[in-house]
């Protein structure tokens, strides 16, 4: 059953990732964004699936957002195919329904000069996979236009441009800056906890979450990228299953013996 579901989410991974007309999804793995990781400092670049098509760059990642003590690490658990791998449990030092993991996007209108877009010329679907089992269903939203759908004022992105690092990102302050700063900048980024947009969503359930972020230009598909993020049973719970494993062995062998 596991590897149905897990054939039928790859499937879905591969489906997302086919282009339109308009884009033709060149993926790499475990690559850096452009200009770099601006929202906050100590943040490291890399790690990401990525898709850079039509001028426009798209990145996903998986972060280990609280380790044991609870904080955050620069360890994103790839598996080097736009798989993540993390633990199903509540975070260590928070309460349910916090994961100890996060998801990191970043979008780039313009990452090599040649498209000239701002966040405002294009519009985005980020698609979250609400179901871990074989089943898939999505809550999406556009994440740079849309303040209202997941219950915000404004956006806390940090934008910039090509030359942009955490120490020089703007962070709107009201609505109305946001929207301005939309036609400024080619640049957004932001880190974001799962439980935050996936309604109900439960750290302790075992599967997979499908990812998914998109950019169009009116109707046209520009760019897409699709990460898939497992969640596993943390090591002290497989040891416990692998010995309850072994005692039912042994007993079954006894009473055949017997």
């Amino acid at each position: 059953m596991q590897t149905v579901a897990k054939l039928s989410k790859m499937w879905i991974v591969g489906l997302l990732l086919v282009s339109s007309n308009a884009a033709s999804a060149a993926i790499t793995y475990d690559d850096e964004v452009t200009p770099g990781i601006i929202f906050g400092s100590g943040n490291a670049n890399g790690g990401f699936t990525i898709d850079r098509e039509n001028g426009v760059e798209l990145g996903l990642r998986g972060k280990l957002r609280h380790n044991a003590s609870g904080l955050a690490e620069n360890t994103f658990n790839s598996n080097g195919d736009g798989t993540y791998t993390f633990q199903a449990i509540v975070a260590p030092t928070q309460s349910s329904p916090t994961a100890e993991w996060s998801f990191e996007w970043s979008i780039n209108t313009d990452f090599d000069g040649s498209s000239g877009f701002t966040l405002d010329d294009l519009t985005f679907e980020l698609a979250l996979d609400t179901d871990p089992t074989a089943g898939v269903s999505f809550y999406s939203f556009d994440l740079i236009h849309d303040e209202s759908s997941p219950g915000v004022v404004y956006w806390d992105h940090s934008m910039g441009d090509n030359f942009s690092d955490a120490a020089s990102d703007y962070i709107a302050a009201d609505e109305a800056s946001y929207l301005a700063a939309l036609s400024s900048y080619n640049v957004a980024q932001n880190s974001w906890k799962p439980h935050w947009f996936i309604p109900g969503f439960d750290p302790e359930l075992l599967g997979e979450y499908t990812l998914s972020l998109s950019a169009y230009n009116g109707s046209a598909l520009v760019a897409s990228t699709s990460i898939m993020v497992n969640t596993v049973p943390e090591p002290s719970t497989l040891a416990l299953l692998g010995l309850s494993g072994m005692f039912g062995t042994a007993v079954y062998l006894r009473c055949r013996w017997a």
